[in-house]
């Protein structure tokens, strides 16, 4: 004769087990599912935080076999703006390096800053909340000597004469700005009273040797009056009509000036390539990360003719160096922090 109790007792506990899996089960399922990566992933990061796995751009291929990956770790941005970081090597040399790639046709690209004040990148995004900010020219004094154009204005030109030697010299220097009608370019420029000429190549000028004649309407050959809608200055042109030019003697960016153009340093540049994409581009340097010392003007210009840029200037280096996406610091600054800066370069 059965007992009913232990019957009973035999029965609850195949349910309580058939309960047991099915909860499990279920559990799984759930974790599984808010474990699925979401098409834009907000967390904070730079400075070598940690890299969410590679996301598949075409449109950036070129970029992609470079060995550059697409990072998400500065939070979401918008689709026509993206964020890549750099292979751990870059010409044989250890590197920690991002850019900011921006479709030409869908990018807000403003210019920052006045002709004197200084200002820290940080309080350029507390005052616009630009997506991207990038430091921009030269400065002296708390004063640009580099241009600085807005909504087709200059507001302030490239320095016009520079004492070397006991001798004075009147240099065509680099610009970089999107003109009226939208494409984007680099330059050699000068400005005569109101208006501003570009030159297909720069006054040939070199430091010791007597001077070039001052810029005209008609000197260097070539000259057109340039009309760019927003636009910066600084120095040397790294890339024109898809081949490195790095005009640093031309435009007296030689070992005097302080930007060593053949020594490592920090680096930070602007471009365009031919199938409509801008670029800002920040490299670290001075072993603020153990190796990693920076690039020469010359292996720059190499890097972004990689990436497709077909034109190119290099801007402020050195402590200047420093690129936000989000309000974030993709790389530690060379001088410990931020550096006040007079101008710089955004993307909204």
């Amino acid at each position: 004769m059965y007992n009913i109790e232990f019957i009973k007792m035999k029965h609850n506990k195949f349910i309580f087990f058939v309960v047991f899996i099915l909860v499990n089960i279920s559990l799984l399922t759930v974790t599984t599912s808010c474990n699925k990566k979401d098409d834009v992933i907000d967390n904070n990061g730079g400075n070598g935080g940690e890299e969410e796995p590679p996301i598949d751009t075409p449109e950036d291929s070129v970029i992609v076999d470079q060995g550059w990956t697409l990072t998400t770790t500065f939070g979401s941005l918008p689709s026509y703006i993206r964020v890549y970081k750099s292979p751990n090597t870059l010409l044989s040399k250890k590197t920690v390096a991002y850019i900011a790639v921006a479709d030409v046709d869908s990018v807000d690209f403003q210019t920052l800053g006045n002709p004197t004040g200084y200002n820290k990148p940080i309080d350029f995004y507390a005052a616009t909340h630009s997506t991207v900010i990038l430091n921009g020219g030269y400065f002296s004094s708390n004063a640009s000597v580099s241009l600085l154009c807005r909504d087709g204005k200059v507001l302030c030109p490239n320095s016009l004469s520079l004492a070397r030697g006991g001798n004075t010299y009147y240099p065509t220097k680099a610009a970089f700005a999107q003109m009226k009608d939208g494409n984007f370019e680099a330059a050699w420029v000068y400005s005569i009273g109101a208006l501003t000429y570009s030159y297909p190549t720069p006054a040939p000028n070199k430091a010791g040797e007597e001077p070039a004649p001052k810029p005209t309407d008609l000197y260097p050959g070539g000259a057109v009056v340039w009309e760019p809608l927003n636009g910066v200055g600084a120095g040397p042109v790294l890339i024109n009509n898809g081949e490195i030019a790095n005009t640093y003697e031309e435009e007296f960016f030689d070992k005097t000036s302080g930007v060593g153009p053949t020594s490592n340093n920090p680096r930070s540049a602007i471009g365009a390539t031919d199938d409509k994409m801008i670029i800002f581009f920040v490299c670290e340097g001075r072993g603020m990360t153990e190796g990693v010392y920076g690039f020469t003007l010359e292996e720059e210009a190499q890097i972004l003719l990689s990436l497709g840029c077909v034109e190119a200037i290099n801007l402020d280096g050195g402590g200047s160096s420093c690129m936000l996406i989000n309000g974030i610091e993709a790389i530690q600054p060379s001088d410990g922090e931020q550096r006040s800066i007079v101008t710089a370069v955004a993307l909204n």
